[in-house]
């Protein structure tokens, strides 16, 4: 007989502890991936008493995998244009958590003596937050319907994405020995670059591939098509110089924009948690009890820095964005823990050799206490505001409860000014990165293809004249965007001193279209600079005079803004965009919350009337969602149906009472299940049966007995429907399916009774 590999053995030997650790965690109301960690500990070779993983090679690259897919599905759930709805106060949040932190973990590092890229990497790990465990958490505790855990969320989204960029400057670190800041500026520049770069050619690609192939798409072609576009980021993001889990991040960004997003997260989602198990398995197999002995000490300061710091400089963050003082505090003490993203910082680390081996089971241990502590740091938050109110001027106080508000309802209106040359600035940039990707790939690998088949100045000729034709579409919307925008008319017509500086910005964009053509000129000839200029000037006049151009530069504008709004444009049609009066109830504390009704719920089947939830709990519904039917302002008529999503009006105490009303109105489990199988029983009415001289209606069998009456046996091959007026008459062979509790009922009814199972007749 084969052998197994030990590939098998190890997932065999995996799975199973990691499905028995995980439901005790269950059973304990703990996160789970501290339950694939102990399960990683316990099946590690440190471990000597029980079998352990053979070859902890494949289960690393198994790991890596996993890496990829948890940034692929996170990248799912992120959305570019929800940041930029954000607006700048979780931006200011999230910056200032994270430069606080990464700095306490630094000297805390440097204070142990530990080297360099020790306390840099510590410090990265230290200032993650893990949005698994606070949403976990949250979720408990029934507060994810709270405003300020929204406020959370929207900060830890800001996070994940900044600890994307920060592994890539990590690594940059890394890979110099002393980097300056020229370097580091460059790195941040290539992010930058291929950020954008992807994201535009993505939103241009994929929706546009994802339309043409839909109705050839089933959900078996379409997981493989989504894990294979991440797969393929991920390996062009690795020939640029970045990690395979920022390339899959970003494709999954992408497929965010699509239609068919949300259908992926569920296909996607079994592969995650699979590969995702491993990884944090993987996490706990490097845990030596002997190094967490030798570093208690370490870990303890390490555990006080995250409790006292995200306390400290988490609350000053949020107060900065202009939140009050007690949100400001729960939100703090919410992020009081590391999580996912420090234990991947820390195999960054370990596989780019320039870290110790003890800083990975250290940050470990560090994560599995304040894990623990996180539901308890969250209630202690309100406590804590109580004590500090007490004690701190009531004026003091006061303005910092009023910040929120007043910073809430002090909108500054934009100038024209700021409008348009954001406009600009983002234009020139998108297009000029375009521009850049095309002369680069035409240079490196188009020209020596045109050579070889031209000759050399031919094939020159022949590359540059392709690649400016190709660029043309983006420069000329680099030079003429927003020259007609009501901004630019704003400011042309409001005053000749605006016409000087709006010519000025014509000039600088054109002057950097030049430049694109004067590079590939000068590329491939060495003619005078002014012959390059004279061409450059000529071949920018003949883009801005094309009307041909204008609208081919028009056309691919609107192709890009129908992708990346295709997915809100599906939500519009199926009812799924949040109502746009939510932002306005923000300032009084009242706000909407969605809530989903479990299958066995015991309000399935009950009217809005009957349920009285305005009188129970406070709260209106404003909408029901059902399927892609979405019901606006329903009366007290509608029903509840199993699966409706409702949108519910209310203050965070009210939603949090009908997040815990609708956990505790399910229909209790039966715990003897197995004795409500429905069987089949042949019955012959005799004497005495009381059934004899009675119609269906009138034996009662279904609404006393809870038995159904198949039919009438009549010496034929099928049986025969009992016609609702016929009585029963002896010596009639009827046949009953019910429960076995029920027919017992039925026989004990009948004094003289002779049954027969289905399976014996």
């Amino acid at each position: 007989m084969a052998e197994i590999p030990n590939l098998i053995e190890d997932l065999a030997l995996i799975l199973v502890v990691a499905g028995i650790v995980t439901l005790v965690f269950k059973k304990l109301k703990q996160p789970l991936v501290l339950g694939y960690i102990v399960a990683g500990f316990l099946v590690s070779p440190h471990m000597p008493y029980i079998m352990s993983v053979v070859d902890k090679g494949d289960i690393h690259t198994w790991a890596d995998i996993g890496v990829m897919f948890l940034l692929f599905s996170l990248g799912l759930d992120f959305s570019f244009k929800k940041i930029l709805k954000m607006g700048m106060a979780p931006v200011i949040a999230a910056l200032t958590i994270i430069f606080s932190m990464m700095t306490l973990g630094i000297l805390v590092g440097h204070s142990f003596g530990w080297n360099r890229m020790d306390c840099i990497f510590l410090g990265g790990m230290l200032a993650m937050s893990s949005t698994t465990i606070i949403y976990k958490a949250f979720d408990d505790l029934g507060l994810r319907q709270q405003r300020f855990a929204s406020l959370v969320m929207s900060v830890l989204i800001l996070e994940d994405v900044l600890a994307i960029v920060m592994m890539v400057m990590l690594s940059a670190i890394a890979s110099g020995n002393n980097p300056d800041g020229g370097e580091m500026l460059g790195s941040i520049l290539k992010i930058g670059f291929f950020l954008v770069l992807w994201f535009v050619v993505g939103i241009f690609l994929i929706p546009l591939f994802f339309r043409k192939t839909r109705k050839l798409m089933n959900s078996e072609t379409m997981v493989i098509v989504a894990l294979g576009l991440c797969c393929l980021m991920a390996v062009l993001s690795t020939k640029v110089g970045f990690s395979s889990a920022f390339g899959a991040f970003v494709m999954g960004s992408i497929i965010a924009e699509t239609v068919e997003a949300d259908k992926i997260v569920k296909l996607v989602e079994p592969v995650k948690n699979l590969f995702g198990a491993i990884f944090f398995v993987s996490v706990g197999m490097l845990v030596e009890p002997k190094v967490l002995v030798d570093y208690a000490i370490p870990i303890l300061a390490l555990v006080l820095t995250i409790l006292l710091g995200q306390g400290i400089f988490g609350t000053a963050g949020f107060m900065l964005s202009g939140q009050s003082l007690k949100n400001a505090m729960r939100c703090g003490f919410s992020m009081a823990q590391i999580g996912e993203f420090a234990f991947i910082i820390a195999s960054l680390g370990l596989s780019l050799g320039v870290i110790g081996k003890f800083l990975y089971p250290v940050v470990v241990a560090v994560s599995v206490i304040t894990t623990f502590l996180t539901p308890y740091m969250i209630r202690f938050a309100e406590p804590c505001y109580n004590h500090i109110e007490k004690r701190l001027p009531k004026k003091w106080v006061r303005r910092m409860n009023h910040v929120g508000n007043a910073h809430q309802n002090s909108t500054e209106e934009e100038n024209a000014w700021k409008v348009l040359l954001r406009k600009m600035l983002i234009n020139t940039a998108i297009y000029g990165i375009l521009s850049t990707a095309v002369v680069t790939l035409m240079l490196t690998f188009v020209l020596p293809l045109c050579r070889n088949m031209l000759s050399h100045w031919p094939g020159n000729a022949v590359c540059g004249l392709l690649t400016v034709l190709m660029i043309s579409p983006f420069l000329r919307s680099m030079v003429m965007k927003n020259v007609h925008s009501d901004e630019f008319r704003q400011l042309w017509t409001e005053s000749l001193l605006n016409r000087l500086p709006l010519i000025f910005t014509m000039i600088v964009r054109v002057a950097i279209a030049a430049m694109f053509i004067f590079y590939i000129v000068n590329y491939l000839t060495r003619f005078k600079e002014a012959l390059m200029i004279t061409i450059a000037g000529v071949a920018l006049v003949a883009m801005v005079l094309s009307r041909r151009l204008k609208h081919r530069s028009i056309k691919l504008e609107r192709l890009f803004i129908k992708n990346l709004r295709s997915r809100e444009i599906a939500e519009q049609v199926n009812g799924e965009r949040r109502p746009l009066f939510e932002g306005r109830l923000l300032d009084r504390d009242i706000h909407i919350g969605d809530f989903d009704i479990p299958e066995d719920s015991t309000w399935i089947g009950r009217t809005l009337k009957d349920l009285q939830f305005r009188n129970r709990f406070g709260v209106h519904v404003s909408s029901i969602l059902r399927g892609s039917l979405r019901i606006n302002i329903p009366n007290g008529r509608q029903i509840i149906f199993p699966g409706d999503r409702i949108s519910v009006i209310g203050s965070d105490e009210q939603l949090k009472n009908f997040s815990q009303a609708i956990a505790n109105a399910l229909i209790p489990e039966d715990p003897e299940i197995e004795k409500r199988e429905m069987k089949l029983r042949k019955f012959i009415l005799s004497d005495g049966t009381p059934f004899i001289g009675k119609t269906l209606a009138e034996s009662g069998i279904r609404d006393r007995y809870g038995c159904m009456v198949v039919g009438v046996e009549e010496g034929q091959e099928n049986l025969t429907l009992v016609d609702p007026q016929r009585k029963f008459e002896k010596g009639d062979i009827i046949w009953l399916v019910g429960e076995e509790a029920d027919l017992e009922k039925v026989r004990q009814q009948i004094p003289v009774l002779t049954t027969t199972s289905a399976s014996s007749s």
